[in-house]
């Protein structure tokens, strides 16, 4: 039953994890590389990561540089973080495109906000279906007596115990990125 827990646990923790990575994408007041981890560049051929293609630096609170690698890939980089749609507006001067950050608007915070909602609840259907799959483990063994009803019930009990610790982590995550996002 411990082996259940433990696995049930980092599934858990597997999501919540994922929750973190994505809401990084999501833009707050400061300007931060974790913005374009999603954008991809047609590298002769090969979607690659930004990341891989250009060295990417925060110049101010309100302007992010990438530098190819490789000059000739000016364009092709700056095509692919307009077409992120992550409504930036990338210029380059023939060496380094630069990437201002536009100032949020109350209408394009309120679709951060949503969208963090919509990131957080998928995180909570994963713990949900994580805490499910335990308890489905947990009768399968009643039933085959490998353990007593006593047991499959402390078991739920456990299993009942992760779901509320990992989604409170979901919904103070969500909160403190709700804090993040400025208000007009």
């Amino acid at each position: 039953m411990e082996e259940i827990k433990r696995e049930i646990g980092g599934k858990m923790k597997d999501a919540l994890a994922f929750f973190h990575s994505e809401l990084r994408q999501i833009r707050t007041g400061r300007a931060s590389t974790a913005i374009l981890d999603g954008v991809t560049v047609d590298y002769y051929g090969t979607e690659t990561p930004l990341n891989q293609v250009a060295n990417l630096n925060v110049a101010d609170a309100t302007l992010l540089t990438a530098q190819p690698f490789d000059p000739s890939q000016l364009a092709a980089i700056e095509k692919a973080i307009i077409a992120s749609g992550l409504g930036l507006n990338p210029s380059n001067d023939g060496k380094i495109i630069r990437i201002p950050l536009p100032a949020l608007t109350e209408e394009r915070r309120k679709e951060l906000v949503r969208l963090a909602h919509d990131m957080a609840e998928k995180c909570r259907n994963s713990i949900r279906q994580a805490r499910r799959d335990g308890n489905d483990r947990l009768k399968h063994m009643e039933r085959e007596k490998e353990i007593s009803q006593d047991e499959e019930q402390r078991g739920h009990d456990e299993m009942q115990k992760l779901h509320d610790k990992w989604i409170g982590e979901v919904n103070a995550t969500l909160e403190a990125k709700e804090k993040d996002i400025p208000h007009l």
